[in-house]
């Protein structure tokens, strides 16, 4: 299985964002819909995926103009999942691409979907838009995400968005620490305390202009640790 770095900023090149030049020329065919800011989000958190054998699933197929966008940017090697609550999106399985009819808020239906795909890499929820549906497709799919996966969605609309708010509220719990182990008799030195379960799964938690991004650990971490280095240390905080 492969394991993807997190993606650092991806450096400017001389032809932009393949993202964005994908939608722009978009002019016939199969309808893309976004918000033109989503192109440099997508760019920095999928880079890292590209040319790789990539399994994508996004939420909201729609028109269908998403789809080819997502296989023309990672490439061959990706396989992209289409999830619709409308029966008629099914035109758009084709090589590569396979379409799910199903409502996003129905746990029945993401218990069915988990058992006929393998672990993800991305997510990418573009669906019912409704808090309570984003939420619990979080909650279903996370864990169906493999090591280093990436869960972004879309349409955070409203100050008052509560996957919004759940998602600042799950950020504050990468702080969260229990007691610190300090031993000054070991040869090194150091802080350790045990990872809660957000901080063994999740690696980071980003937010846009109406986007919220989960980025996973590439591997479980079971705790934290704040060595120390060095031989001179003030009396007052040793």
């Amino acid at each position: 299985m492969h394991k993807p770095p997190h993606s650092p900023p991806a450096p400017p090149d001389e032809q932009g964002n393949p993202l964005e030049a994908y939608f722009k020329a978009n002019r016939q065919g199969p309808g893309i819909w976004k918000w033109q800011h989503y192109f440099e989000i997508f760019q920095r958190h999928f880079h890292g995926f590209v040319d790789q054998p990539v399994t994508v699933l996004e939420i909201g197929v729609y028109s269908g103009g998403s789809l080819g966008l997502w296989k023309s940017y990672f490439g061959d090697q990706c396989t992209v999942y289409g999830v619709d609550i409308e029966k008629d999106c099914e035109i758009y399985n084709d090589a590569g691409v396979k379409i799910f009819i199903g409502d996003q808020g129905d746990r029945h239906f993401w218990k069915s979907f988990k058992a006929q795909t393998p672990k993800l890499d991305i997510v990418i929820d573009d669906g019912s838009h409704r808090p309570e549906h984003q939420q619990l497709s979080f909650h279903e799919l996370l864990p169906h995400l493999n090591p280093g996966g990436v869960y972004l969605c879309e349409d955070l609309h409203h100050t008052d968005n509560m996957f919004a708010l759940y998602l600042h509220q799950l950020a504050l719990n990468l702080n969260a620490c229990h007691k610190w182990q300090d031993n000054p008799d070991t040869p090194e030195r150091r802080l350790v305390t045990q990872t809660t379960d957000v901080q063994a799964l999740i690696n980071s938690i980003h937010f846009y202009p109406y986007v919220g991004v989960v980025e996973c650990n590439r591997q479980k971490v079971t705790e934290l640790v704040a060595p120390k280095r060095g031989s001179q240390w003030q009396p007052f905080f040793e």
